[in-house]
């Protein structure tokens, strides 16, 4: 299973950010990840510096919100509904964009579910509970 820690993780944004703009070729997975990036015009300059962005945290407390595990969220449910797990996650994004008309709003909503599910774990000190997800995503979808 692939766990990247934070640095790889953000290198992996910035390398295929790089690459993009200097025209090279793109791995599948960078082709998921560029599509978010050109989805979020505001993250570019941040991804052209590097050395000031690399290393920089990212306070909730300061109402700062965090490009990359924004930009990683969106890879992650890209994932999951590609191969629609857990299952019935598909069906549920359907709802949504339906409801929506816009995949990338949809795709927020997802998002927040799914950190929903998240900080519920983290919170309790358990797995992750599909149904909290779940639940989360049909009271978005009604």
């Amino acid at each position: 299973m692939f766990n990247p820690s934070r640095d790889q993780a953000r290198q992996f944004f910035f390398e295929t950010w790089r690459k993009y703009k200097q025209r090279e070729m793109l791995s599948a997975m960078e082709d998921m990840a560029l599509e978010v990036i050109l989805q979020h015009p505001e993250y570019h300059a941040l991804l052209d510096d590097v050395e000031h962005y690399q290393d920089k945290d990212y306070l909730p407390e300061m109402g700062e919100t965090n490009p990359f595990l924004h930009m990683g969220m969106h890879i992650a449910i890209k994932e999951q509904l590609s191969i629609d797990q857990p299952a019935g996650i598909r069906v549920r994004f359907e709802r949504l964009l339906k409801k929506t008309g816009n995949e990338h709003t949809a795709m927020h909503q997802a998002m927040e579910c799914l950190a929903e599910m998240i900080w519920q774990a983290q919170r309790n000190q358990t797995t992750y509970d599909v149904m909290v997800y779940f639940e989360c995503l049909d009271r978005q979808g009604i």
